[in-house]
């Protein structure tokens, strides 16, 4: 259980709520769900703003559900494979193409020789080779078939030699989860991370009847042409039928939250706290890298502001979601927005993230 002490939200986290709020007016996403944890307890869970920017929009709660985006490579992926890797079913040092053969047997036939090169831990630690993003839902239909396209794509690095995270690597990443688990995604993530956390409402392709609740995302002129509410935004993940290893993941910031506490108890219930801190520590290659397994790690700039400390980790969502984790601090910061409506233009949370975590910080260590 996560113990509810945010009584005095408003008075501590003044400046971080001004902070969402001014964020609206200036249109850097409609609605925002924001939860701290500290030390233990819940300390801040509020909601921010409507659904859209219409004035008669659904008002968003402290526990709307949100589009996590790749905020699901942290969540669930990386987390399954923290899961497979304590019960020796799954190497960081297996070559890829040991659990998918098709990788290599199936990619281009002149790279055959590299690709054998490419571990699960150059795929978690985004330095595998392959590209970063590829619109494969252009020219495949099924699920299947954009798997083998993620199978195929030519590597655009050699193995280990430079971080570039990759949206495909987290596709492979979520087809090893299923074949060593034996497990769809879904299923697998739900059963063994989800239910074991008490996170009930998290979970791929909500149920239709809960779509109303969700705020949209996007406003889909180009690809599938209506309102983009209570399926997955990201297009690839949508023609693998909203579950994939790179996103498709609902929740709450209430949720998100409770699992964020889960890591900061050394990851008490579900996982070792030896396999954490594997997981969470910045990998010392490729040279400057400041990605974990799975994980990013503050740099400078660094979306999670200015003081978040070295151990700390995180991960964003394109649709506007973040997660920051700080270990020595026993803090963490969660912020899920719908910054892509109605369309994908806006970048102003480039600004809101780090402003807003600084405020968080500041206030915590203010009144330690």
């Amino acid at each position: 259980m996560l113990p509810a002490a945010f009584d005095k939200q408003k008075e501590r986290f003044g400046r971080a709520f001004s902070i969402l709020r001014d964020a609206i007016s200036k249109q850097a996403f409609p609605g925002a769900a924001f939860a701290v944890t500290y030390r233990g307890a819940l300390v801040a869970s509020q909601g921010f703003g409507r659904f859209t920017y219409d004035v008669g929009s659904q008002e968003v709660q402290a526990d709307t559900i949100f589009d996590l985006a790749s905020v699901t490579k942290a969540v669930a992926t990386t987390t399954g494979a923290m899961l497979l890797y304590e019960r020796g079913l799954l190497s960081l040092e297996a070559p890829l193409e040991s659990i998918l053969p098709e990788f290599v047997s199936l990619g281009p036939p002149h790279q055959h020789e590299v690709r054998q090169r490419v571990t699960v831990r150059m795929l978690l630690a985004h330095c595998s080779g392959l590209p970063a993003y590829q619109k494969l839902f252009q020219s495949v239909d099924t699920r299947e078939e954009l798997i083998g396209a993620a199978l195929t794509a030519p590597l655009v690095a050699g193995p280990g030699t430079r971080a570039e995270y990759s949206d495909i690597g987290f596709i492979l990443l979520g087809e090893v989860l299923v074949r060593l688990s034996g497990r769809a995604l879904e299923r697998y993530t739900q059963e063994e991370i989800f239910l074991p956390l008490g996170m009930e409402r998290t979970r791929f392709n909500p149920p239709e009847q809960w779509r109303p609740d969700i705020p949209p995302t996007e406003c889909d002129l180009t690809f599938r042409k209506r309102i983009i509410q209570g399926e997955v935004n990201d297009e690839n993940a949508w023609v693998m039928a909203g579950v994939a290893g790179h996103a498709g993941v609902f929740a709450s910031a209430t949720e998100i939250a409770r699992f964020a506490e889960c890591l900061l108890r050394g990851g008490m219930p579900i996982l070792k706290a030896d396999t954490v801190r594997l997981f969470t520590a910045r990998e010392e290659l490729p040279r400057g890298t400041s990605r974990a397994l799975g994980w990013d790690t503050p740099s400078h700039p660094s979306s999670s502001g200015n003081w978040f400390t070295p151990s700390s980790f995180g991960h964003l969502g394109f649709t506007g979601t973040s997660l920051w984790i700080d270990p020595q601090r026993q803090l963490s910061v969660t912020l899920l927005t719908n910054r892509t409506w109605p369309n994908r233009r806006s970048q102003v949370i480039r600004q809101v993230r780090p402003e807003l975590y600084d405020a968080v910080v500041e206030a915590v260590d203010r009144h330690s």
